[in-house]
């Protein structure tokens, strides 16, 4: 599995940067979810692993000394450590980091609002976890509740040498920080679900708590079976709605969405080469598929300080660098799609706001998130789409082009859409 691998091979792994269309990922470890019709997105709001909230946070996850905090600096903005020393982040930090999307800059630039709020999504920088963090190593236990908290992960691999950054396993092993982390999180969950089944075992077995209790323990049973049986997460696994159902109870840490990042030094991600992307893909490929983003956190800041430098700085960094461009948008965004999320906004010339939600919510779920009087007191909402006012160029022309419409509480907002909710005060 870890052969050698020609240059030309690491060539053809890149994926290829266009400025006109987004980057292909890494072949076949790329597990990109089908598009939905809108009549499947009632039975996907019962499918769903995770919990339901909207307020869902991604976590940067990796061993230590990967780039985690240097990387969340480049994402948010914020000043936090990132010394050269394992477990420098004690604490996990958040920020709540603005959602790269067009729409929304073009909204903002057609109603021309006091106040402009963009659609967001919470990140958090969590501390290196070491083998054995499962058993308490490190700041194991701690850690693993961090992981715990966050709905979705940006798990963050190094594949650059530099002497004067150390690794906790002695080298750089792309691969292997990966599996490290895979197994401590797989363990614990295998832990998890062994106690929960033991400690029902008795009761099932003289039908103590009924179907309901049965029917627990058979999701559970069968969960264990195939994270021990395949060695895989449990977030792919072929689950019915009541494994779900059951299996969200317990908030198991496999479950949850997996973006991988793979940290290059500044020199490969410009040469759109290195000799672990390969290994990476098809380690990411054996463990059931994944979404890979290659980027340099190197190049990242240098681009941030750019763009912190004015606009003249920018402008004269990407005429240095024709070739290349930010990852973080794509980054932001896959992670945004990975838990699910969408975002529908309010427009007028007080104020144009993205809200996120959770995909498949109903009008007056999305409208509870505005505030939960206005969900609880829902009439109807008044709808349009994004497309359909860029098309016609204002409300009047959408109105009279019988493209706004009245919707009632059945109705599951999509992307994009445009609200006005009428409830009563």
């Amino acid at each position: 599995r870890r052969r050698h691998t020609s240059a030309a091979a690491s060539q053809r792994a890149w994926p290829q940067h266009r400025s006109h269309q987004s980057p292909k990922w890494l072949g076949d470890a790329v597990r990109m979810p089908p598009k939905k019709k809108q009549d499947e997105e009632s039975e996907e709001r019962e499918l769903v692993l995770g919990r339901p909230s909207n307020n869902l946070k991604m976590g940067i996850v990796g061993v230590p000394n990967v780039g985690k905090s240097s990387f969340f600096n480049a994402l948010s903005r914020c000043n936090i450590p990132a010394e050269n020393f394992p477990f420098c982040t004690i604490e996990p930090n958040e920020a709540v980091v603005p959602l790269p999307d067009q729409r929304f800059k073009w909204l903002c630039q057609h109603f021309h609002p006091r106040s402009e709020v963009p659609p967001t999504i919470t990140i958090n920088d969590i501390a290196g976890l070491v083998r054995g963090a499962s058993e308490g190593a490190g700041l194991g236990n701690e850690f693993l509740s961090h992981i715990s908290a966050v709905d979705g992960i940006y798990h963050l691999c190094r594949a650059f040498e530099n002497d004067e950054v150390t690794h906790v396993e002695g080298d750089v092993n792309p691969v292997r920080d990966l599996e490290i982390v895979d197994d401590e999180l797989m363990i614990k969950d295998m832990n998890l679900l062994d106690n929960a089944i033991e400690g029902m075992r008795k009761n099932v077995e003289r039908k103590v708590g009924g179907r309901e209790r049965q029917l627990e323990f058979e999701s559970l049973q069968k969960a264990l079976a195939f994270m021990r049986e395949e060695g895989k997460p449990v977030r792919f696994g072929n689950w019915t709605s009541q494994d779900i159902e059951v299996l969200n109870r317990y908030q198991l840490l496999t479950a949850k969405e997996v973006v991988y990042l793979v940290n290059l030094s500044k020199r490969d991600y410009m040469r759109k080469g290195n000799r672990w992307l390969p290994k990476i893909a098809e380690y990411v490929k054996e463990k059931g598929g994944g979404i890979i983003i290659p980027f340099s956190v190197e190049f990242e800041q240098e681009w941030l300080d750019a763009d912190m430098g004015g606009e003249d700085a920018l402008k004269a960094f990407k005429e240095e660098h024709p070739n290349q461009r930010s990852m973080l948008p794509r980054i932001l965004k896959t992670g945004y799609q990975a838990l699910h999320l969408i975002h529908f906004f309010t427009c007028g010339a007080d104020e144009v706001r993205g809200w996120t939600i959770r995909r498949g919510k109903t009008a007056p779920e999305a409208a509870s998130v505005i505030h939960s009087d206005i969900g609880k007191n829902f009439i109807r909402a008044e709808v349009y789409h994004y497309n359909d006012i860029k098309e016609l160029g204002n409300e009047a022309e959408v109105q009279s082009g019988g493209r706004k419409r009245t919707e009632g509480k059945a109705y599951v907002v999509q992307d994009g859409d445009i609200c006005f909710f009428r409830h009563n005060s």
